[in-house]
């Protein structure tokens, strides 16, 4: 009995043609794509799996990442409802039966919880949103900080090492310091323009900035213009703001799926 790998949960009611697996195209290393159908329109997007769970060389690893993104797309983009699963969910045989009962029977018991949760995010995109602070430009507001400088122009070279050292370390504390002053303001006017957001724990500022706010928002497509117009504004605001904007794309962030015990995931 093979394993199943699990792309992601749909809608699969008749008005979801363009979920004909036919359609979706290949999935991982050309996979062929299927579907394991539930009760109340629902049903898991996968392919056969045989081998262990994918790894490998950070090459591989990050091709069959995108590959597995794609699939995700290519449904969103068919039912504009998706429930995603993370790269590596691979459900297996157990207690006598295969892959594919034990996750029909799963998305049978939570086909409730599932169609609900599929129908609160259709038509809804999530955006990632990063707003980072320089740290020379936070530190240029700061008394301490332009007195240290004007006293590195008058001291000796070992001196001045020394005390480079400590600006950078001031200059550090003073823009989060600031960030922190700026996270809720700027937590709260995207929230104002979002059905969700929740934080982005994985991010890493750019060289020489500290993180204000770092998270994935999910909102109508309509709503996308005025988040952006709103960052523009927020980056224009504050000296040394930084602003990443990306997306859209599937409500990865939003999925919000039951892990029940009648199914192994091996993530």
């Amino acid at each position: 009995m093979t394993d199943l790998y699990v792309y992601g949960i749909v809608p699969a009611g008749p008005d979801t043609a363009g979920l004909d697996p036919a359609r979706l195209g290949s999935g991982i290393d050309g996979a062929a794509l299927e579907l394991v159908r539930a009760r109340e329109g629902i049903a898991a997007v996968v392919h056969r799996h045989s081998e262990p769970p994918y790894s490998g060389s950070d090459e591989a690893a990050e091709r069959r990442v995108l590959e597995h993104s794609e699939v995700v797309e290519r449904c969103w983009a068919a039912t504009k409802a998706i429930l995603p699963m993370g790269f590596n969910v691979i459900v297996t045989p157990g207690d006598g039966a295969s892959a594919e009962g034990r996750l029909a029977e799963w998305l049978n018991r939570s086909a409730p919880a599932l169609a609900r949760r599929l129908e609160a995010l259709r038509g809804l995109v999530e955006l990632r949103v990063e707003i980072s602070l320089q740290e020379d430009a936070a530190g240029s507001g700061s008394a301490e900080v332009r007195e240290l400088e004007e006293s590195l122009r008058e001291r000796p070279a070992g001196v001045q090492r020394l005390l480079r050292r400590r600006l950078e370390s001031l200059r550090r504390a003073t823009a989060e310091e600031t960030a922190d002053r700026l996270y809720p303001e700027y937590r709260r006017r995207l929230a104002r323009l979002s059905r969700d957001l929740t934080e982005n724990v994985r991010g890493h500022p750019p060289e020489g900035c500290v993180t204000v706010l770092n998270v994935a928002v999910l909102a109508d497509e309509a709503g996308i213009t005025p988040i952006g117009a709103e960052l523009g504004d927020i980056e224009a605001e504050e000296p040394g703001v930084r602003v990443t904007f990306l997306g859209p794309w599937p409500p990865f962030s939003f999925a919000d799926v039951p892990d029940l015990p009648s199914v192994e995931w091996t993530a």
